[in-house]
This record gives structure tokens, sequence and C-alpha cells, in this order.
């Protein structure tokens, strides 16, 4: 494994590891809440897909605790419950939430996670606005130093997994084959 050194390892970004057993729990938790509600309108990720997913997710929020440092960005409880509460009347109350929780892919046991990656890229939008970024081009600019920040960071990924991509700031399915399976020349 060139990937991550440690065989429980899922990926790494800088010094900040994901284990497996992590990552795992997580697309367990998303894979159990879909039991619970109505999903068969809704377009789900699945195997690889949903473990590619998650690990994003994993390494994205991490990245957005990075840059808070970085930028010396301070999040409190009371900004995440105020955030929590907007969300929760925007999908319209707390029986809502699983179901939309379960179509984002993110499980409940992450939320909390997700809702303070918002505050941290919102004030990181508020901080462009008022520099002079345009508003059309701000959440452009949030992904660019979302991407910028994960690759000095370092970004490893288990090649079970797949793996980091710099320019997209993605994790992409692995050519699992090598060169060992080559399309045919016609």
């Amino acid at each position: 494994l060139t990937g991550c050194s440690q065989t429980n390892e899922a990926a790494s970004v800088g010094d900040f590891k994901i284990s497996q057993t992590d990552l795992q729990a997580s697309i367990d938790a998303v894979i159990a809440e879909r039991t619970k509600v109505d999903s068969s309108q809704m377009q789900l990720e699945t195997g690889d897909e949903l473990n590619r997913g998650q690990l994003r997710f994993k390494i994205l929020m991490h990245t957005f605790d990075e840059i808070a440092k970085e930028l010396k960005i301070d999040v409190t409880s009371s900004q995440i419950g105020a955030k929590k509460a907007t969300i929760l009347e925007s999908v319209g109350g707390e029986a809502e939430l699983p179901k939309n929780l379960v179509n984002a892919a993110i499980a409940l046991q992450d939320f909390d996670t997700y809702v303070r990656a918002i505050v941290i890229s919102e004030q990181i939008s508020a901080a462009l606005s008022q520099s002079g970024i345009a508003d059309e081009e701000v959440s452009a600019k949030v992904g660019q130093l979302l991407t910028a920040k994960a690759k000095s960071l370092g970004v490893k990924i288990n090649p079970r997994y797949g793996a980091w991509d710099n320019e997209a700031g993605d994790v992409v399915a692995a050519n699992v084959t090598g060169d060992a399976v080559k399309p045919s020349a016609k």
C-alpha cells in the first residue's frame, strides 16, 4: 500500500488520519438511516461510490477545519446551533431532517461536523465578498481555496478507496487493473 502506511488507514490529510473504522462507521450509519425513510425517489450513492463520497466528506470537513485555523476563524457552539436551526427550518423541521440527511449522504453522527463546515464556509464567503470579490465568484473561490489547502496539506488515499485528484480536490476511482487491462485497439 503506497497510499497509506497503516493498514487501518483510509486516508491521511497531512498529519490527520482517517481510519477505515471511522469511515466504515459513517458508511454504515448512512446505510442504516436509509432503512428509516422513503428513499425510493432518491438517487443514492452505493458501493464504491458511497465509500468515496464518505471519504471525500471526511477529507473536506477536515480541510475546512485547517482553513479555519489558518484564517483564525472561531466557530462557536451558538453559531452551530443557529445554523442547525436555520437548516431545520429550511428542510421542514426535525421530522424531515433524517430524509434530507439520507438524500445528502450525511450520517446523523456527522451532521454537526457538516454544520461546522457550513459556518466556516459562510465566514470565508463573507470575507471574500467584503474584500471585493464579486458575489457570483465567491463560491468558486471557496472551492479553489479548499482544493489548494487540501493540496498543500497532502492528501493520501488508501488505494482500496481510489486516489486523490489534486486538481479536482476529489477522491476518484482507482485504475484497479493498472496496465493489465487495456482497451482493444480497433
